[in-house]
């Protein structure tokens, strides 16, 4: 499934299918957009892309999201299962240096204006069948 397919898709429908909200899918657009024209690669040389920068986050929350191979990917965009890890990795890589796409670290739970009061555990038990031995 390309970008293009989806493009026209209503917010609801197209926080479902991806898990982000279009606003953030865009976010991510941009910091990857930036990131390549800030590279330095030159873009007309050697073969042409066949994924747009917008089917490169596409696949990346395909790969998070639906738990698929990369085999399964690569056989729905076109492509070998190396460049869809390839694509995965470059990606990733972009969107984690991007301080909006960024996670705070342990330390930073462990400051002092983090406390927490209440803590839930769910501990909810759930029998499980097993066997019955028989004396045959």
């Amino acid at each position: 499934m390309l970008y293009k397919e989806i493009e026209g898709l209503n917010s609801s429908k197209f926080k479902r299918l991806t898990g982000v909200k279009r606003e953030v899918f865009d976010q991510m657009l941009d910091a990857l957009n930036q990131a390549m024209s800030a590279s330095g690669k030159h873009p007309s040389r050697g073969t042409p892309a066949k994924l747009s920068n917008a089917d490169g986050v596409l696949l990346l929350l395909m790969y998070y999201r639906e738990y698929r191979t990369q085999i399964h990917i690569g056989i729905t965009y076109g492509i070998s299962e190396s460049r869809v890890c390839e694509i995965i990795k470059e990606v990733e890589t972009i969107l984690l240096k991007d301080p909006r796409f960024h996670l705070p670290g342990k330390k930073s739970l462990l400051k002092p204006e983090n406390t927490f009061e209440i803590v839930l555990i769910d501990a909810t038990e759930s029998p499980v069948e097993r066997p019955k031995k028989s004396k045959n």
